[in-house]
């Protein structure tokens, strides 16, 4: 059963940094890229950030560049968001993903997902 775990989120200040981590379990990743999405309330679900396997792609939505930075650890199995400069627009509930590499392009969209997270709330108050 495959298994994607997120942790890491909760409440912060504006200015603030935060550190989302993903475990995932269940399969063989390889050749998987990693990402991040949010929701947050009455919005729908919005790419945030995604890497490939190899590390040698990543992207980022626009609103995020230069102050979010996503990262692997494949011996772990784990993907890690690494937030600086939180804005209180960012808070949402922050899902993990896995998508097969030859799906990602400059972005990704939810429906091109494969696997889930359960989600992890990040509060960025002003």
């Amino acid at each position: 059963q495959v298994q994607l775990v997120e942790s890491g989120g909760g409440l912060v200040q504006a200015g603030g940094s935060l550190r989302l981590s993903c475990a995932a379990s269940g399969r063989t990743f390889s050749n998987y890229a990693m990402g991040w999405f949010r929701q947050a309330p009455g919005k729908e679900r919005e790419f945030v950030a995604a890497i490939t396997w190899s590390g040698r792609r990543i992207y980022y939505v626009e609103s995020v560049k230069g102050r979010f930075t996503i990262s692997r650890d494949n011996a772990k199995n784990t993907v890690f968001l690494q937030m600086n400069s939180l804005k209180p627009e960012d808070t949402a509930v922050y899902y993990c993903a896995a998508v097969q590499d030859y799906k990602l392009g400059t972005s990704l969209s939810a429906s091109g997902v494969d696997y889930w997270g359960q989600g992890t709330h990040v509060t960025v108050s002003s």
